[in-house]
């Protein structure tokens, strides 16, 4: 009886469950099931996944102190993202988990939801696709909820999310006016209503109304009850503050920041602190207190995470107060503190920069430049900026070099020969000295190794022991014997120093030993007056060309300095160093000009002097002609560079080449100096490219990259040396037996240049030819050599078209053209015309094979 009752017991229950199952049902008990399955089942696990994936983003998310915050803390990557891809784990579970309680446990029954825990799924399901940057799919979530969930709790909140959304979409202005719309009509929570302002001050610092952003903030920051949200809004109203120009309202703001303490996240507050003390004007009266303020700040355990910032701080007090070598200590201090912060590293090696190129240390400005680069984005202002400054560095420090190597080598030439032992006898002392001085170091690291290992447990037991039953010791003497004499063999004679080529070894660290017989010769050569009395160089040739290099790369630095970075003191020394150096006499004029505009813009008494040499010696230069009448170069006559060079390149278009070389040639003489020398020494690099060939351009690409190296016309030629004469190199004709490729053919007809009105008559009757034939070819007239010139009909598509129209004009009674001529592959063509090769083709591909 009894089993019989539980079994009848068990079906009850069992049909109930099933019965429960039903989403088509409206009763209590199916209402009932189905929201206690979402909420403690499906929409558990999925609430679950979302939090950690908030809590993943939030501890990888890294907020840019430099900018203005946003107000919720989510990296935005700016990709369009598919529901396809892979993104956050977490939130595709939470995602997976929200759909599935809206399709199993979804109640709409006449269009009504039944199951009071589906919207919650719906807002679940739209804050996963949010955070994975998929925001159409988010806001159509979002805007269910609000269609169809009239008397929802969670429809205020579905609101703001959907806000959040059009924000994120950059649809502002609808962001703000639904927010309007929803904080006039609805009954809001107070952590509500916070977060409608604080997403309404960011649709305004998105629109740039700063003002209206704060007061926004400003009620979020009061009303919300999340502490951290408080410190992060106050810190951002100052942000804005400062950008307004406010800074006593925006101190304000981060003296609130500062209050909070450990309610809010650290990282706010020593960020106000930094702020606040940037906003304060450093007196005599006040900067012993700002000192200790930011010592206490340093000293402070607490603050270790954020030292790179403090250090920075700390730094810019001790620029501002004139203490140099203290702020460049905490310049590099806050480097070394620093990670992952690619804007404060750039700021601090900037400021690096800007001192060691202010002390004239151009090589070390220039590292430092080239480290900014490192840490900026590129395709950016400050990018290309910093870029552009590196460049020109690039070419002080070239020029730099150049002049300290000629002037070591020069000065040390015209010493008497004792003094020149002298002065290698004391940098041999020198080195001699570093080598002891180092040795004394390593010897004294070992001691205290060994020393340390004897007081040591170890060391105690194996005291008296044999040497090489002292593990620790035996270590020692087997570091100390690789790093005086290298890995050597097993041989006799080891000492010898033709073994230390026996295995390799790095020799960075090798101590040179005087005791050693093992010492390279080349170490001995080094300490030897010898070995530099015979690198000096005997030749006087030698010595002028030494000069003559050291008297350009002078002048170049005083244009460099006067033109790009404005330093007219440096760049009057270097030019008037020019003329003390008996230059070339190209360089004389230059650098009296551009002294005498030095002087001028500078105000100094030898503008006169300078004016009165040039006019003197130099009085039917182009330089005496614009001090006499500077209005003539800004009327800008016939005869300005400019229209030079204009003229100039009209007959290089014209394949005028010989003119075109010698017009360059004299403007060049004439010009010499001004920044369109270059212009004009790079169109006769290609004028003799094109009537020489490629060995003379290449020369010619040469002599204008190494002269003018600091000109965009340099750069170009060594850029044009280094990527396009190796494929212009190329001597070997393609095969044109056979050849089916995509080059097309050409018909040529070689005249003498003499020959040139035959010329143009053939060219006339080809072009008639081609227009009543139909055909699409195009006819054109060459320039081969200084002798040569070709009339070419281009654009045939095999061998056989080329030459069956060669054979037509010749024959056909309308025409008649049988001139000499030859068909010739594209690709061929250009080769002889870069190597003026006709001959060779002829040879190889026209001249049958026995």
């Amino acid at each position: 009886m009894k089993l019989h009752s539980k079994l009848v017991l068990n079906l009850v229950l069992g049909g109930i469950v099933l019965s429960a199952c039903s989403t088509k049902k409206d009763t209590f008990v199916n209402r009932n099931w189905h929201a206690m399955n979402t909420k403690y089942n499906t929409l558990y696990n999925g609430n679950i996944a979302f939090e950690e994936g908030r809590e993943e983003l939030n501890n990888t998310y890294h907020d840019d102190y430099w900018e203005v915050l946003p107000v919720e803390r989510l990296e935005v990557s700016g990709e369009i993202k598919l529901d396809s891809e892979d993104n956050n784990p977490n939130f595709i579970i939470a995602e997976e988990k929200a759909t599935k309680a809206i399709q199993k446990h979804s109640m709409d029954i006449k269009d009504e939801e039944r199951n009071p825990q589906t919207d919650e799924a719906f807002l679940l399901l739209g804050k996963a696709r949010y955070f994975d940057e998929r925001y159409i799919p988010a806001l159509e979530a979002f805007n269910y909820i609000i269609n169809k969930y009239d008397y929802s709790d969670k429809l205020a909140e579905a609101r703001i999310w959907r806000e959040k959304v059009n924000i994120r979409l950059e649809n502002e202005e609808l962001a703000i006016k639904n927010l309007k719309w929803l904080m006039k009509y609805e009954d809001l929570k107070e952590q509500e209503y916070a977060d409608a302002r604080a997403m309404m001050g960011q649709a305004y610092i998105y629109l740039g109304v700063l003002d209206t952003a704060v007061q926004q903030l400003k009620i979020a920051s009061y009303l919300t009850k999340k502490n951290p949200e408080k410190g992060r809004y106050y810190y951002i109203i100052g942000q804005l503050y400062n950008q307004l120009g406010h800074k006593d309202s925006a101190n304000y703001a981060f003296d609130k920041v500062i209050d909070l303490n450990r309610k809010s996240p650290r990282v706010y507050m020593i960020n106000a602190e930094i702020e606040k003390i940037k906003n304060t004007e450093v007196t005599s009266e006040n900067k012993e207190l700002v000192l200790e303020h930011l010592t206490e700040l340093e000293e402070n355990r607490e603050n270790r995470p954020f030292l790179n910032i403090i250090y920075r701080q700390v730094a810019e007090y001790h620029l501002a107060q004139e203490n140099d070598s203290i702020a460049l200590a905490y310049f590099n201090k806050s480097l070394r503190a620093t990670e992952n912060e690619p804007k404060l590293n750039a700021l601090n090696y900037e400021n690096l920069a800007i001192y060691n190129f202010d002390e004239n240390e151009y090589k070390l400005a220039g590292a430092y430049y080239d480290s900014v680069l490192t840490n900026l984005e590129e395709n950016t202002k400050k990018y290309r900026f910093t870029k552009k400054k590196l460049d020109n560095l690039e070419d002080v420090i070239k020029y730099e070099d150049i002049v300290q190597y000629t002037d070591s080598v020069i000065t040390l030439y015209e010493m008497p020969k004792e003094k020149q032992l002298a002065y290698f006898e004391k940098h041999i002392a020198k080195l001699k000295a570093e080598q002891e001085a180092q040795a004394k170091k390593e010897e004294k690291r070992r001691n205290a190794g060994f020393a340390q290992f004897g007081n040591s447990k170890g060391g105690k037991e194996n005291k008296g022991k044999f040497y090489f039953y002292n593990v620790t010791s035996l270590g020692y003497g087997k570091n100390e014997f690789s790093q005086r004499w290298g890995k050597r063999e097993l041989a006799d004679n080891w000492r010898w120093s033709d073994k230390s080529r026996s295995l390799p070894v790095d020799n960075s660290n090798t101590v040179a030993s005087n005791e050693s017989e093992g010492t390279a010769e080349e170490v001995n050569d080094e300490l030897s007056t010898d070995f530099y009395m015979a690198q000096l160089p005997k030749d006087v040739e030698v010595i002028d060309s030494l000069r003559t290099e050291r008297n350009f790369a002078n002048y170049q630095l005083g244009l460099i300095y006067k033109e790009k970075f404005r330093e007219n003191l440096l760049a009057a020394g270097k030019l008037e160093k020019v003329l003390a150096s008996n230059p070339e006499e190209r360089l004389v004029l230059p650098s009296k000009y551009n002294l005498y505009k030095i002087y001028e813009e500078e105000g100094s008494p030898l503008l006169a002097s300078m004016r009165a040499d040039i006019l003197k010696n130099h009085g039917a230069s182009r330089y005496a002609e614009i001090i006499l009448n500077p209005r003539a170069v800004l009327e800008g006559d016939a005869d300005s560079p400019e229209a030079r060079y204009a003229a100039l390149y009209r007959l290089y278009q014209n394949q005028e080449f010989l003119k075109t070389i010698t017009g360059a040639e004299e403007n060049i003489e004439k010009f010499t100096g001004e920044a369109i020398v270059p212009k004009f020494e790079m169109l006769k690099a290609n004028a003799i490219g094109r009537l020489n060939g490629f060995e003379p351009f290449e020369e010619a690409l040469n002599y204008v990259a190494l002269t003018y190296p600091n000109s965009p016309e340099g750069k170009k030629a060594e850029a044009i040396v280094s990527e396009q004469l190796p494929k212009l190199a190329v001597t070997q004709f393609s095969a044109e037996e056979g050849s089916t490729g995509t080059d097309n053919w050409k018909v040529v007809f070689p005249f003498r240049r003499s020959n040139n009105q035959i010329a143009l008559r053939v060219m006339k009757e080809l072009e008639e030819a081609i227009v009543d034939l139909r055909y699409k070819n195009v006819v054109s007239k060459d320039i081969y050599t200084l002798e040569e010139q070709f009339v070419v009909v281009h654009g045939f598509k095999s061998k056989d078209y080329a030459l069956g129209f060669a054979e037509l004009i010749k024959f056909n009674k309308d025409y008649l053209i049988d001139n000499e001529n030859f068909v010739i592959l594209s690709s061929n063509y250009k080769i002889v015309q870069v190597h003026k090769n006709l001959q060779d083709y002829k040879n190889q591909i026209l001249t049958p094979k026995p």
